[in-house]
């Protein structure tokens, strides 16, 4: 949900669809000046640059992600999605925008944050609090986080949304996918509207906070029993659609556990992986945001702190059972009934398969003999991963057997795979197969 947001000045987030627009129309005037200066300098190197390179210039890649950063809501929110779902597969200069995008936390002045709690609460909203922060604690994506104190004394985490972001939704995506489909990174044949929609559709759901505030409660009373889990308790005497009153729980990036223990990181990641198993196949409900800031780590008491739900999203019955299928058979170390699996699942198309079945089966290789390894999984030895992108970027380059998955699998293995990154930059050891095991059993013996 979060961005640390302590070096970031106020800059007022644009909400008229007018001013939003003109944001965009900027952002492509000052993309063509870019493009325009870059061939002229290409050219008179004797070079015969393409269009896509000109594109994805570092000045380029610069102006983009400050405009997109600038506008906040779906713009940025869809660049944060692609950043973390495409990893090592980007152009770098692509990667530049996304990563700027991550770091980047404009917020709302004070003068626009008043006029969005006036129209929320009324204009004596003040009143209310013992003490209300001006300057938020955390920025993302859709809102800004503030810190707040009521007169009895209970400290609360207050989230109020950027004006605008709702109403400007299915533009913003829109302009998104234009803009990705002019850099060159989308094949003209691959059709992306199923993805757009379920992308608007979900950050429609994100951005209503009487929603959020149902799965909050919900993921409460789900992890009542864990006690290595926080999650903030719900006001909603402070709820609205636009505002997302819950208790205030202190913590520290989880990052910083890079530096404990090995066995505080092993218990973190196993809890969390954990989680994910419980998400699918015991609940059929996910949080499928996996961003690092929604995590956080109390030293004091070593739990774990877990903040936003916006993404949080039931399951249908047959995404938990196509992955366990395909976990199954993994187990198995039974490549064709992998292969079969990922294929009834949606994860590999077809025409990739028939295209390039060589290269298939090599990756599922690697990956079993990964799992077929004794003994806890080091996700810090990192040297099949080089072997796997180097299977994939050759499958990738033919654009005529893309895919896209089903849409819930997609959410799903945003989790999974944020997870795994998490796993990896803790360098945590985690017996994940016997954890696997135990919501997949081979029945065919």
């Amino acid at each position: 949900m979060t961005e640390d947001s302590g070096n970031s000045a106020g800059r007022a987030i644009p909400s008229g669809r007018l001013a939003r627009l003109g944001v965009f129309g900027k952002l492509a005037g000052g993309v063509a000046g870019g493009v325009v200066a870059e061939a002229a300098r290409r050219l008179a190197s004797g070079e015969r640059p393409r269009i896509g390179d000109l594109l994805l210039t570092p000045a380029n890649a610069t102006r983009v992600a400050d405009q997109l950063s600038h506008l906040r809501g779906a713009a940025m929110k869809l660049g944060q999605m692609i950043s973390m779902d495409a990893g090592d597969m980007l152009p770098p200069e692509l990667a530049t925008i996304l990563a700027r995008l991550r770091n980047n936390a404009h917020h709302m002045p004070p003068q626009q944050l008043d006029r969005v709690l006036a129209a929320e609460w009324g204009k004596d909203w003040r009143r209310r609090f013992a003490h209300f922060q001006a300057h938020p604690v955390a920025a993302a994506s859709i809102g800004q986080v503030h810190r707040a104190r009521l007169p009895d004394g209970t400290e609360l985490a207050i989230k109020v949304q950027y004006p605008g972001v709702k109403e400007s939704i299915d533009a913003d995506v829109d302009n998104v996918a234009t803009l990705l489909r002019v850099s060159g990174m989308l094949p003209k044949s691959l059709n992306i509207a199923p993805l757009l929609d379920e992308a608007k559709k979900q950050l429609h759901e994100e951005a209503d906070y009487l929603r959020e505030a149902q799965m909050l409660a919900r993921y409460g009373e789900l992890l009542a029993d864990q006690p290595q889990f926080v999650v903030p308790a719900l006001h909603s005497d402070l709820t609205t659609p636009r505002v997302l009153a819950m208790s205030f729980v202190t913590g520290v990036p989880v990052e910083t556990l890079e530096t404990g223990p090995q066995d505080v990181r092993d218990r973190v990641m196993h809890d969390l992986i954990s989680l994910v198993l419980r998400e699918l196949f015991d609940w059929r409900l996910m949080q499928t945001d996996p961003n690092f800031a929604n995590y956080r780590w109390q030293p004091e008491t070593e739990k774990l702190v877990l903040l936003d739900f916006g993404a949080a999203r039931p399951l249908p019955a047959e995404t938990g059972e196509g992955y366990r299928r395909l976990l199954t058979a993994a187990l198995a170390g039974d490549r064709d009934a992998v292969r079969e699996a990922a294929i009834a699942a949606g994860f590999l198309g077809e025409a990739a398969v028939l295209q390039h079945r060589a290269l298939v089966d090599r990756m599922i290789d690697v990956i079993l003999a990964e799992l077929a390894k004794p003994g806890p999984f080091d996700f810090g030895d990192r040297a099949f991963v080089g072997v796997l992108r180097e299977q994939g970027t050759e499958i990738a380059r033919d654009r005529d057997t893309w895919h896209l998955p089903p849409i819930d699998t997609l959410f799903v293995q945003r989790k999974i795979s944020g997870t795994a990154l998490l796993a990896a930059r803790l360098k945590a050891q985690v017996d994940v197969r016997a954890m696997v095991a135990a919501y997949c059993v081979d029945d065919r013996s």
